[in-house]
């Protein structure tokens, strides 16, 4: 007998309807998979075998045959296992459900028969709503699909609750969140800026940063609290909206990286990969391409400690999501395209000992030493950071000094006050922030005359700035005036931004 029904996969962060088909007939008793399978769905006989005898009903010693469509398209993952269950007792009429074709059903068996936890829970919804279906999957991933509005979802423990509900013999209440399934944890514990001492101008170039969205490069000797700044740049960066907050969820869910207890992300990423990550960790990859750091930070920030450590050919792959906003990784299995658009945050030392410049501490590097330390980090991809700030040691006098200290939220609404001027500005939906602007947008927003053009074009020619760099000053000098409430580009804010370029000036 042949049984039909609906599942689902992810490619990217889009999900696509899988139909599974099962036909039992005479002969040896054989299990095959057919339509491209990994080796995590050719598995899937034992276990489906294991938990169909489980939870106590009869395994066919019959020939069975299992297809997946589209046949063209790699399948992947443990999510089928549920479906080809149901579609052999659909086959030998355990089930006898007619209107199963008005289901998705996904989700990984246990040995026992009970259904576990699956990744891409909340694409797989988007996917249902938009044909017109309801969705089966495990119970632990009802929240997140609960984001998608107009699907009724079904959570279902284990293979024989599944089997009574589809016989009619049990009820399955459609799943409905609670009233704050969804709202923003916070347990007075997140990390503020109020907690590092001194260091002012480097507090003020991360407010510009994360006013205009600029890329930001923090350079200083080991202990100057660079690390501490960059993880406290959430706090001051402005909420999620639904739609980031939904996109964001949706990778992590692809990802298989989020959290159980969290059914949306409502905090901007924070990601801060070791120095010893591969190019496919950083950027995305594997067989069936998966999504890397660069995606898992989107809408956030990504924090590259040790920045000149990194292998410099993950280094330079980060020069297409930087200037695109998304990556796109090309494999045998197929194309996808994740979005990656990310605040970069880079820390470095001055020098391959760390104390250049250091007025306590001396020094050993030769020039040439800190020249092929420095040059690690190539000049386009140097290019693409708008704010390089010096980070010097923090003085005793101010590690014991009790003086008021601004917080994350009084920064955070300058922040949040700055880019609501951008958004009235920009028309257009992929510009959202000044670090976003294109040619035409800087011409008619980063116009500078008189005094302005005259600093602008002194410092140009005096540390021989690209015209990369040239663009990067002017973004950076609208967000300064952007943060003061000013409509136009005065001197000042021109100055401030060319102070931002110190890896363009020459070595001491």
């Amino acid at each position: 007998m042949l049984a039909k029904l609906l599942s689902g996969s992810t490619l990217g962060i889009d999900a696509y309807p899988v139909d599974v088909e099962v036909d039992i007939s005479g002969g040896l008793p054989t299990f095959s998979t057919v339509g491209l399978p990994d080796n995590a769905v050719k598995e899937s006989k034992d276990r489906v075998r294991s938990a169909i005898r489980n939870s106590g009903y009869a395994f066919p010693a019959k020939r069975i045959t299992v297809n997946l469509a589209p046949a063209n398209v790699r399948k992947e993952g443990t999510t089928f296992d549920l479906p080809v269950a149901v579609g052999i007792l659909i086959a030998e009429e355990v089930i006898t459900c007619e209107a199963v074709s008005d289901y998705i059903i996904l989700g990984e068996l246990s040995l026992d028969g009970s259904i576990k936890p699956m990744r891409g829970a909340l694409p797989i919804a988007v996917c249902a709503k938009a044909l017109g279906k309801k969705i089966v999957i495990p119970v632990e991933n009802c929240p997140e699909a609960a984001l998608v509005n107009g699907v009724e979802i079904y959570g279902v423990p284990n293979l024989a609750a599944l089997v009574e509900f589809l016989n009619g013999d049990a009820v399955i209440a459609p799943y409905t969140p609670s009233a704050n399934t969804y709202l923003p944890i916070d347990d007075g514990t997140r990390p503020d800026l109020s907690d590092v001492k001194g260091q002012r101008h480097v507090k003020r170039a991360l407010e510009v940063a994360c006013a205009g969205g600029h890329n930001v490069l923090m350079i200083g000797p080991p202990g100057s609290g660079k690390t501490m700044l960059a993880s406290r740049l959430p706090s001051i960066l402005p909420e999620l909206s639904l739609e980031e907050a939904i996109e964001t969820t949706k990778i992590h869910s692809v990802a298989g990286v989020l959290d159980s207890c969290h059914a949306l992300i409502r905090q901007r990423p924070f990601r801060s990969p070791h120095h010893t990550i591969s190019d496919a960790g950083l950027i995305g990859g594997g067989r069936i391409p998966r999504p890397g750091e660069v995606s898992l930070a989107h809408n956030g920030v990504l924090f590259l400690d040790e920045f000149p450590e990194f292998k410099k050919n993950a280094l330079e792959v980060l020069r297409q999501p930087i200037e695109d906003g998304r990556v796109t990784i090309a494999r045998a299995a197929g194309t996808v395209c994740y979005p990656s658009v990310f605040m970069l945050v880079g820390a470095m030392n001055p020098c391959p000992c760390g104390f250049l410049g250091d007025g306590h501490k001396e020094c050993v590097c030769t020039p040439m030493q800190v020249m092929q330390y420095r040059a690690r980090l190539s000049g386009p991809l140097l290019d693409r950071i708008d704010i390089h700030c010096d980070v010097p040691a923090v003085r005793f006098k101010e590690l014991t000094k009790d003086a008021a200290v601004e917080t994350s939220a009084e920064i955070k609404k300058r922040v949040d006050t700055a880019r609501r001027i951008q958004a009235g500005r920009f028309t257009d939906k992929k510009t959202f922030c000044n670090a976003r602007m294109t040619p035409k947008q800087i011409k008619k927003h980063c116009a500078v005359t008189g005094e302005s053009l005259k600093l602008l074009e002194t410092a140009v020619d005096r540390l021989g700035l690209s015209a990369r760099a040239y663009t990067r000053i002017l973004k950076v000098a609208r967000t300064i005036a952007d943060l003061e409430g000013a409509n136009e580009i005065a001197a000042p804010h021109i100055a401030e931004a060319v102070q931002y370029r110190t890896l363009d000036r020459p070595l001491a």
